[in-house]
């Protein structure tokens, strides 16, 4: 039962893949500061800096679209890809690895991005999803924290941060723009996925948004996993839900209640014409709030 959101939702995404027309997606670019833009399309957003050298990705969508990413890229620099940095290890931010690193980028991410990537994943009632082919793994990886010098001013600040959507979330922080990529950890305009079979905590999604929120101000450019480019009063709204709907829950579970017995209570009502209506709907968000709980 504690696996069912997870499984759910991956099959959503694999039926999603296999069912794409991937002609039609069109890779759209927008400037979030000087040099640094993101860039949406199928999957989880990318992240673009360029530097005095080299240009820099943060994730790559799903490998038929690297060709149209790249393309995307050249638009705005002529500068080799040096490094991509994975967020985390779904497919949707990792789908592109093997195309880029073939054509000399370097992957980079966290060791448990490279430890999932490399390894059978268990996704619950029996299904896993298999290993990634050597080529699309990270060459480079941190425990902690990994700081790269786009140019003599510039720094792009690579933290692993607390498990979340899983246990290999990064953040990336380009403190001299004011520009933070956030990955999974935060979808503007949907319910976060708590993917529990890879180490996914609500309590991390809420200790990692206080994090950013202390870090960041009102000028601050927000690039979310999900969604549009947005700033620090959206973000704080986002955390206050999440952490209203864990309380809920939390009351819910401690009083003996079962978790269909929590799910009839309709918890996440207020929310869920905003929130509730993408791969994540009122009954995963709650579930998965659930079971991620300590007893």
């Amino acid at each position: 039962m504690k696996y069912t959101i997870a499984l759910a939702f991956c099959m959503t995404i694999s039926m999603s893949y296999a069912q794409r027309d991937w002609d039609n997606v069109e890779i759209k670019t927008e400037k979030v500061a000087d040099d640094i833009y993101a860039l949406f399309g199928s999957g989880g957003n990318i992240g673009l800096a360029v530097g005095a050298d080299y240009a820099y990705l943060i994730d790559d969508q799903f490998a038929p679209l690297s060709d149209k990413i790249m393309a995307a890229v050249r638009e705005k620099t002529d500068k080799p890809i040096k490094f991509l940095v994975n967020t985390h290890w779904h497919g949707d931010h990792t789908g592109g690895n093997a195309k880029f690193a073939k054509s000399g980028t370097v992957i980079i991410a966290h060791d448990a991005v490279r430890m999932r990537m490399a390894t059978v994943q268990e996704r619950g009632e029996g299904r896993s999803s298999q290993p990634s082919p050597y080529e699309a793994l990270p060459k480079i990886t941190y425990s902690d924290q990994l700081k790269i010098h786009l140019d003599s001013t510039r720094t792009m600040h690579i933290m692993h941060v607390n498990p979340s959507h899983t246990d290999g979330d990064s953040y990336i922080y380009f403190p001299e723009s004011n520009v933070i990529h956030m990955g999974d950890n935060f979808s503007n305009g949907g319910y976060p996925y708590i993917d529990l079979n890879s180490g996914g905590d609500i309590d991390g999604f809420i200790r990692n948004h206080n994090m950013v929120l202390f870090l960041i101000d009102d000028e601050t450019k927000i690039i979310p996993g999900h969604g549009p480019v947005t700033n620090r009063k959206k973000l704080m709204a986002y955390r206050d839900m999440l952490v209203r709907l864990r309380t809920r829950v939390k009351k819910a579970k401690s009083s003996g209640k079962t978790l269909e017995e929590t799910l009839n209570l309709r918890l996440s009502s207020e929310w869920d014409d905003e929130f509730g209506q993408g791969f994540i709907d009122p009954t995963e968000i709650i579930s998965s709030i659930y079971w991620s709980l300590d007893d």
